[in-house]
């Protein structure tokens, strides 16, 4: 089995480390100088902070739009025709009843169609669409971001910050070493 440099070198720092004495320092036992007793709390006040945020939004609204619209002029055409086709049916017998209708619906077709290019053959109105649109609203929210307590232990009274309510009592540890150390 082949081992790479930094294998190697991991293995002998941790066994120089266990290879060291122990001062101490490193190393308490802590079953014998750490209890647990319960304090009295005192006082509770709730620590706020303001949090801003943005968070998308549909946003809704109408809109007036002017349209312009050309007109191709096919109702003054079909119109034209329709009443050149009758004006040339009333016109000669036969099968010439049957040209002068067809040329009557032919020049009524085009003169119909001028008269409504002539006339603008295009109109202009308003229309409202309702539109939406997605925006970023900003936001600013008040929340509880822990908890300064005041409790008594044994006579004396100590504050800490907390990041919930103990309620009426708090759980302590009670720790006691030598101060000559």
């Amino acid at each position: 089995m082949r081992l790479s440099l930094p294998v190697i070198a991991t293995l002998i720092a941790a066994m120089t480390a266990l290879a060291l004495p122990d001062t101490g320092q490193a190393q308490r036992r802590p079953s014998e100088t750490v209890n647990y007793a319960y304090a009295d709390v005192l006082r509770v006040d709730p620590v706020y902070e303001v949090v801003r945020f943005t968070e998308p939004s549909e946003e809704c609204y109408d809109e007036e739009l002017r349209v312009r619209e050309r007109d191709s002029g096919a109702g003054g055409t079909v119109l034209g025709a329709i009443v050149g086709g009758v004006i040339g049916s009333n016109v000669g017998s036969g099968a010439g009843r049957r040209a002068a209708t067809a040329a009557g619906a032919v020049v009524g077709g085009a003169i119909g169609h001028n008269i409504d290019k002539n006339n603008g053959g295009e109109r202009e109105y308003t229309e409202r669409q309702h539109r939406c649109r997605i925006v970023d609203v900003e936001r600013e929210e008040r929340r509880v971001a822990g908890y300064d307590v005041e409790y008594q232990y044994k006579g004396d009274v100590y504050f800490s910050r907390m990041a919930y309510d103990p309620g009426s009592k708090l759980r302590v540890r009670v720790s006691v070493e030598p101060a000559d150390s």
